[in-house]
């Protein structure tokens, strides 16, 4: 069916189809899955694709709705997922590859990447997008860590982007997203690391505003091997009441270092309960729990330079407000701010937080819920920057407008005019290519 490609072709027909067509609970119809072998089986997979006119959905681990389409071709890059750890702890990974996988593969060489959180995110696209994991105060985002990357353009060609080969692909590619090109492998500087201590610190759920400012008071002192974040659920039943908590991990084995890191968190007022461990890192990529898909989303997040009293004021104010909503906080000051804002599409390097909030809206809301629900997130907005694409499922096309300040968007969009002129990549928070006159 299409010339030249040896991999796997999975159709309407096939038994496979609908797991192969669904995407983050999201079933499309596309009129064919492609699931390459090699670098060559992508460019043969594109040309297709732009011979018959089709969409483009390109699939790492499948955790957007993005990754499936009506009427085009999925690329699905399970088939292209090695992990081969090199001389001097470089690391060569298929973008196909989960990261699970990657901890796995790492873990017997004592290194290890900060990653996504959990064992089934893929290592393609959460990598285009910044990659902020467990150990980004200690190590940076995931794409700090990467060298190169093996990128199939939109016209077929096979490049290498890194510092000294089309630099300015790379530097696109580190928090642009899937806008210019199918990754198909990526090579990064691995880390020392022969185990965290991680687990969890409960708190008693009232109080929000004074619990979230013990909490910010304690980490800005924490040593940068502390990584924790702040977590208020809802109850969704009576048997799962609203908890508030602080997950953390600690980026070594050392539990007497880490004991001491944590005993400021476990002092505080309001402590419950605490959870701590030694483990591998491989053993902190748990899955998270899946929200009802019948609920409706509205999610939002920013940065903040200062996690001030008046922002938490503002933020417990709204998310009172919101009703049935989690709120994470994560805390990334730390290697994060080290690296330049000009040195990758991830701009925001002097955030102190990033903050995420999720609303649960039911199947009959009104149709002015999300407006209503925005409206209240107005203030919070009003004292943060800019959003992680990572931490939104809103396929609204003017998220892209939200993520980047306007110097990095225009230069993000010089590049997609260059490498994508005609938006075959579109399925992903677009970057319109370059418009003379546009900035």
């Amino acid at each position: 069916m299409i010339e030249g490609f040896v991999g796997e072709i999975i159709t309407a027909t096939s038994h496979e189809y609908v797991p192969a067509a669904t995407s983050y609970g999201v079933l499309g119809s596309p009129v064919l899955i492609a699931r390459p072998s090699s670098t060559e089986d992508v460019s043969a997979a594109l040309a297709y694709a732009r011979a018959q006119r089709l969409e483009v959905s390109v699939r790492s681990g499948g955790h957007t709705p993005f990754s499936t389409n009506e009427g085009g071709i999925v690329i699905d890059l399970s088939g292209v997922r090695g992990v081969e750890v090199l001389d001097g702890g470089l690391v060569r990974i298929g973008s196909g590859a989960v990261w699970g996988d990657v901890a796995q593969a790492l873990q017997p060489h004592g290194l290890a990447l900060s990653s996504g959180d959990t064992f089934s995110v893929g290592v393609g696209g959460l990598t285009l997008g910044g990659g902020i994991g467990w150990m980004v105060r200690q190590y940076g985002l995931t794409v700090d860590s990467m060298l190169e990357a093996e990128v199939v353009l939109a016209s077929g060609a096979i490049v290498t982007a890194s510092a000294t080969s089309e630099p300015e692909l790379f530097w696109a590619l580190r928090g642009g997203g899937g806008n210019f090109g199918v990754v198909t492998r990526f090579t990064f500087q691995a880390h020392p690391l022969q185990g965290v201590v991680t687990g969890s610190i409960d708190f008693e759920p009232n109080a929000l505003e004074q619990t979230l400012r013990n909490w910010r008071d304690v980490v800005r002192d924490a040593p940068q091997e502390l990584n924790t974040t702040f977590l208020a659920m809802p109850s969704f039943g009576l048997d799962d009441p609203a908890r508030w908590q602080v997950l953390f991990c600690y980026g070594s084995d050392d539990i007497s270092a880490a004991m001491t890191a944590l005993k400021p968190l476990l002092d505080l007022p309001g402590v419950t309960g605490q959870d701590v461990g030694s483990k591998a890192y491989v053993d902190v990529l748990v899955e998270p729990e899946v929200p009802d898909r019948a609920l409706t989303i509205i999610d939002n997040n920013g940065f903040a330079d200062n996690f001030s009293d008046e922002l938490i004021e503002s933020l417990v104010d709204a998310h009172t407000k919101f009703g049935s909503a989690i709120l994470m906080i994560r805390h990334i000051q730390g290697a994060f701010n080290r690296v330049p804002a000009d040195a990758t599409a991830i701009a925001y390097r002097d955030a102190e937080i990033l903050i995420i909030s999720a609303v649960f809206l039911t199947p009959d809301i009104p149709d002015d819920a999300s407006s209503k629900v925005n409206a209240l997130w107005e203030p919070v907005a009003a004292q943060t920057a800019g959003m992680y694409g990572g931490f939104t499922n809103s396929t609204d096309p003017s998220i892209a407008e939200l993520m980047y300040p306007p110097s990095t968007l225009a230069r993000l969009r010089r590049a997609k005019s260059h490498y994508d002129p005609d938006n075959l990549f579109r399925r992903n928070h677009n970057l319109a290519p370059h418009v003379e006159g546009r900035p």
